[in-house]
């Protein structure tokens, strides 16, 4: 099983199946509008913009699970996103990323690759899962960790 098995819901609500980005390497990460780590947006935007045509993606994944901290709909962050950050790369619909009515993907990435000491669940917004080329999850990244410090490790997979 990969990445690529899933299909998720797209902004205007249409779904999208992860097959269509096969042999890119992708960020996954999970995302919120008004959040200490809503500036990560420049930089994840930046990373996408210097390696797309290297065939990276960023995917960003809006959730409201974490103190309420992206309330809006789907066209409302899509919004915020363009016109404060510039956001060009894919988001996606909002999603649970823990508990219950975790989004499938989500269940697969915590599975896939646990946080510290194990624990699965995502532990705040702009948790961040590196994928390879063949839609294996290579690595995952904590909250606090900024989009710059992980543009060595997209750099070894580009290679």
């Amino acid at each position: 099983m990969s990445i690529y098995d899933f299909k998720v819901k797209t902004m205007d609500g249409k779904m999208q199946a992860l097959s269509d980005f096969k042999g890119n390497i992708i960020l996954i990460v999970n995302t919120a509008s008004k959040c200490g780590f809503t500036p990560q947006f420049k930089e994840l935007q930046e990373l996408y913009q210097k390696f797309k045509e290297e065939g990276f993606v960023v995917l960003g994944f809006p959730s409201n699970q974490f103190m309420s901290q992206d309330p809006g709909t789907n066209e409302e962050i899509k919004s915020f996103c363009e016109m404060n950050y510039g956001v060009t790369f894919p988001m996606f619909a909002k999603i649970d990323v823990n508990g219950k009515e975790a989004d499938p993907l989500y269940q697969y990435l915590t599975k896939e690759a646990p946080g510290t000491l194990g624990v699965k669940a995502i532990k705040w917004n702009f948790t961040k899962f590196l994928i390879d080329r063949n839609g294996n999850v290579v690595d995952r990244y904590a909250p606090s960790t900024s989009p710059s410090e992980i543009k060595a490790d997209i750099e070894k997979l580009i290679r």
